[in-house]
């Protein structure tokens, strides 16, 4: 028999969590019912005695086990399949695919394919193809000599089209990613907290920089040609909301953010936001969150590019032995933030 990649105990204690981010790591073998489960079956949890860990669905079959009816496991790979596929199907499109396409080349009904893609990805097909099309805007404007030029190469049919897809995503004028922000307007202040000083900096979308330990001089290398504004009257108000939402994480989901990532990243930083106050995940859980159970790594790397502390949690993510784990603002912050959270 294969061995798992976790060992025996890790695997018992994702069966008793019914953690998904354990889905299609292994399989576990009942050997009492003959049948073998996901290790996130919703199914009533078999004797511990009873139980056999294998690494895929070939191995417990070689031990004449059948797959369970309740929690599929052999859909599973057929499932990743077909996001993968569609995935692709998405990105060399050089237009837009409709749900019903995608929904046949699979071989789902439209409604079970939509929400197959959404658990995988964190987005519905459309709303991955308007992201990932955003993105490559963005590449785009920061290597084209013009921003009409930017356009067309993104695979938009004309200006319109992209500034009505990217509205309220780009945050800044769409010149500005031309020429390292030049146009845009900041206004930021330092300001005392009880966790040390913090950053605050917003466009007029939202908040864009929110970080402990940083200053003027910091925000300016991030953005070195927009219009810095120390301060202001139209700011404080927001300044005041997100100092609020600081001292008391976990009380800030309705205050306005303007960031913007590659389409992994995003996808990252919206599990980060759905995680309840007071709860964490680990890096693997996130990764499979978005349908990428593999990429636990990656996870690590957009969590740690978030440009906004506290309002992104990125500080609900710990190690999968339980530890702390890394923070860019130091242990000690984190853990108060996860502190003030629980209470």
């Amino acid at each position: 028999m294969t061995e798992v990649a976790t060992t025996d105990e890790q695997a018992w204690a994702a069966v008793q969590a019914r953690d998904r981010a354990f889905d299609g790591r292994f399989v576990t073998g009942v050997l009492t019912t003959g049948i073998y489960c996901r290790p996130s079956c919703a199914a009533r949890h078999p004797r511990r005695e009873n139980v056999r860990f294998f690494s895929d669905s070939a191995q417990a079959q070689a031990q004449g086990l059948r797959p369970c009816r309740r929690c599929r496991p052999d859909d599973l790979a057929r499932d990743e399949r077909a996001i993968l596929a569609a995935i692709a199907a998405i990105r060399d499109a050089g237009e837009a695919l409709s749900l019903g396409e995608l929904a046949l080349s699979a071989g789902y009904s439209p409604t079970h394919f939509q929400r197959l893609f959404t658990r995988h990805t964190g987005l519905s097909p459309a709303g991955y193809a308007r992201a990932l099309r955003a993105e490559r805007a963005a590449q785009a404007l920061s290597d084209a000599a013009t921003v009409t030029e930017a356009i067309y190469d993104a695979g938009f049919s004309g200006p319109s089209r992209f500034y009505a897809a990217s509205d309220g995503r780009l945050g800044m004028a769409a010149s500005a990613w031309v020429d390292g922000g030049r146009g845009a307007e900041i206004h930021w202040a330092v300001v005392p907290t009880s966790m040390g000083p913090l950053l605050v900096a917003a466009t007029d979308k939202g908040v864009c920089r929110l970080s402990f330990a940083e200053d003027g001089a910091a925000l300016g290398q991030r953005f070195p040609r927009a219009t810095l504004i120390e301060g202001g009257d139209s700011f404080a108000a927001l300044l005041a909301d997100v100092v609020a939402a600081v001292e008391s994480p976990g009380t800030g989901d309705h205050i306005p953010i303007d960031v913007r990532g590659t389409v992994f990243q995003e996808a990252v930083w919206q599990a980060l936001r759905a995680i309840p106050p007071g709860e964490t995940r680990s890096y693997a859980a996130i990764a499979a969150s978005i349908g990428y159970p593999r990429a636990v790594r990656a996870a690590g790397s957009a969590n740690g590019a978030n440009h906004v502390a506290v309002l992104i949690p990125c500080h609900r993510v710990i190690r999968a032995d339980g530890k702390l784990g890394g923070y860019a603002y130091g242990e000690d912050i984190k853990r108060e933030l996860l502190a003030r959270e629980r209470a």
